[in-house]
């Protein structure tokens, strides 16, 4: 064997002026995996995470100096660049500090101009203070309530990804026709209060497009492949019918080919399909009041809107990596991107009006959602980052840290940590601009959201940095002023009206669930997980759960409800090559798993009443069974997970693989495997008799 190279130094091994340097920056040296284990983190990860953020420790008089000179900041400085005030909470630190005599003059948001900071208006401020020696500072102010209202009343509701439920009027992929449909169905006929859906950014384009909504291009703007095309009122007026029924007729093999052939979903193929009608809809004019919505938009939007636009246009002549277009262009405000912004101009209106005609229909599935009786009405997911070579990281390129890449640390269940190749936002520009990355991302998200679920929440509070070039286990945590992103989620989601759910699953900083919990954020708790981990291990009792979540039985990347009961992940993971232990070791551990869990379903009489000589098949009891068991728990929404409902055996993601598994791309399917259409959806009686378990009394009406 060869000769193993030298280890890599661990922060042990950092001087203590640059542990001092790196926690003053809020980048870690260590982290627990668990409460009675310490990893150090690499050297290597601590220096470069600090190059990210502007810190020089190329040499030892580079990092006393870096040292120096931030100490003297902290020490000089009257105010932090962004002070949060909880309402209620008493005067925030950063205020009750300032030397006595100081005056202190806030502008508010609403264009007042107040001589002290108490009593004040909900709303990102501008702070001045006055010392009396003379400093002065300037910074933002958040004014938050101290939490979001709970929601209104208990729910249940669907868990779908959206591409993957088709109708017969979908164009090869769920859109948001079928949204809208299913929104007023689920209302109406099944009591749901709401529907929760993946991602529904922008993505990336070009083909082979990565099908993951989980790495989008933009999180500020929708994606218009999820256009319902019909819907789009100038197709009425397009000046070639017959070009019109030839897209038709495209989209019909398109469609035909998931729900009959067997074919999976190809986003690329619909979007190609779909621009080209677009491309009709646009010499379509607009009538004068859709043509004054259109400029409303456009100004409501502004810069953000025009530089996503200009991306699209420019992506369409260079590629969709923007680090590979001519020099001039890389920078979205050179004289070069503003000649090509111009020369450009019919391309970069036209990618504006789909942003436009999706969020239209966005907000109108939300207001059928809202008017079929659903008290929360679409959930909408937050991916946790962007694409390193999409429209966001080309826009905003002075808000993200340079060579680096959000993941996770090693842990049980991956030894080699992950890399998610999405660039991290820098926690010093954040704090500077008063979050204003952060508010305008969810004030354009709670537009047309009646929650919104934060994936991987724990973000908020600590991501981990993974330099370039680099294995996930050379990454390091950094740090993100928690309280100050909290406030601006709790802030816009209380003007929205919005519930906010964290997907707090996973390894979780100690404190985190609390701080969450205190300010009205709702966690998301999954059934096969919740056991008493500091007890005996054992499932955890139903009125031991806690309120304030969603509780499900499975997400989109675990295995359905079916092939869970039935052990046939373990034989999935086993064909793909993904077990690291022998097939039989995970065979046993599975089965006792579930044996467990349906012990305890049967002591609570869950089972009683469903199979046996019901007629109802056993696995389909069981599934019953879990949802019962959700019931009992006082979580304030239950999930059901729609494949769940028709018995699909298919996870729609199974982390760890690429093009071994068609990740994002199977639709619905019932238990024998056949793809299952929203149409067959509302005649299913295995889902109706499913929602029956959940449904509260006086839910809906029978339909």
């Amino acid at each position: 064997m060869p000769a193993a190279g030298p280890a890599e130094p661990s922060a042990e091994d950092l001087p203590e002026d640059l542990t001092r340097l790196a926690a003053l920056h809020g980048v870690a040296t260590a982290y627990r995996p668990s409460p009675d284990r310490t990893v150090p983190a690499s050297v290597t990860a601590v220096t470069l995470a600090l190059a990210a953020l502007g810190v020089d420790t190329s040499t030892p008089e580079a990092v006393r100096a870096a040292l120096a000179a931030r100490e003297t900041g902290l020490r000089d400085r009257l105010l932090p660049p962004t002070v949060v005030d909880w309402d209620g909470g008493g005067t925030p630190a950063a205020l009750a500090a300032l030397p006595g005599g100081t005056l202190l003059r806030v502008d508010t948001e609403q264009g007042e101009t107040r001589d002290d900071a108490g009593r004040l208006p909900p709303g990102v401020h501008r702070l001045t203070a006055t010392a009396p020696d003379g400093r002065t500072a300037r910074a933002h102010l958040i004014v938050a309530p101290a939490r979001l209202p709970a929601p209104a009343r208990r729910s249940h509701g669907l868990l779908v990804q959206l591409y993957s439920l088709l109708s017969r009027r979908s164009w090869g992929m769920g859109d948001l026709g079928d949204l809208r449909e299913l929104a007023d169905w689920a209302g109406r006929a099944l009591g749901a209060g709401f529907v929760q859906v993946n991602p529904l950014h922008a993505a990336v384009p070009g083909a082979p497009s990565d099908p993951s909504p989980y790495r989008p291009s933009s999180r500020r703007f929708p994606d218009p492949v999820h256009l319902r095309i019909e819907d789009v009122p100038e197709y009425a007026y397009v000046t070639e019918p017959e070009r019109a029924r030839k897209l038709g007729e495209r989209a019909a093999r398109l469609r035909g080919a998931v729900l009959d052939d067997g074919a999976l979903i190809d986003r690329d193929a619909v979007w190609e399909l779909k621009r080209d009608a677009l491309d009709q809809l646009h010499e379509v004019p607009f009538g004068p009041g859709r043509r004054a919505a259109y400029c409303d938009y456009l100004a409501a939007q502004g810069t953000a809107l025009e530089d996503h636009a200009t991306w699209c246009a420019l992506a369409e002549i260079h590629g969709p990596d923007w680090h590979l277009w001519p020099e001039g262009l890389r920078d979205p405000r050179s004289a070069a991107t503003e000649r090509a912004r111009t020369e450009l101009m019919d391309r970069v209106d036209f990618h504006s009006r789909l942003t436009w005609l999706t969020d239209t229909q966005l907000t109108a599935a939300q207001h059928t959602a809202r008017e079929a009786g659903m008290p929360v009405g679409i959930v909408h997911d937050l991916a946790v980052g962007v694409h390193p070579r999409g429209a966001d990281s080309w826009a905003q390129q002075e808000y993200f840290a340079r060579g680096m890449s959000v993941g996770a640390p090693p842990d049980a269940f991956n030894a080699l940590g992950q890399d998610w190749g999405l660039p991290p936002w820098r926690p010093d520009r954040l704090a500077d601009s008063g979050y204003a990355p952060f508010r305008d991302l969810l004030r354009g998200l709670f537009r047309y959201a009646g929650a919104l679920r934060v994936d991987h929440v724990m973000g908020l509070f600590r991501l981990w940095w993974v330099p370039e070039g680099h294995p996930p286990t050379q990454g390091t945590y950094v740090h993100y002023d928690a309280e100050a992103m909290l406030a601006v989620l709790v802030l816009e989601a209380t003007r929205a009206g919005a519930v906010v759910i964290g997907e707090d699953l996973g390894t979780v900083e100690p404190g985190v669930r609390e701080a969450l919990r205190e300010r009205g954020v709702l966690g998301t708790s999954v059934l096969w997980f919740e056991r008493d981990w500091t007890g005996d291990g054992r499932p955890l009792p139903p009125e031991r759960w806690r309120a304030d979540c969603l509780a499900t039985a499975t997400t989109h990347d675990l295995p359905s409800t079916a092939a869970r009961l039935t052990g046939e992940h373990v034989e999935l993971r086993d064909r793909l090559g993904l077990l690291t232990r022998p097939l039989e070791r995970e065979r046993a551990e599975s089965a006792a798993d579930t044996a467990e869990w349906l012990e305890v379903l049967a002591r609570l009489g869950l089972l009683d009443g469903t199979g046996g000589d019901t007629g109802t098949p056993a696995e389909e009891a069981e599934i019953q069974a879990v949802h019962r068991f959700l019931l009992r728990t006082p979580a304030r929404m239950v999930g059901i997970w729609l494949p769940d409902a028709v018995g699909d055996r298919r996870p729609q993601n199974l982390p760890g693989t690429w093009d071994q598994y068609p990740n994002w791309r199977l639709p619905v399917a019932d238990a024998e495997g056949r793809p299952v259409t929203l149409e067959d959806l509302a005649a299913s009686p295995r889902l109706h008799a499913l929602i029956d378990v959940v449904r509260e009394p006086g839910d809906g009406r029978d339909g």
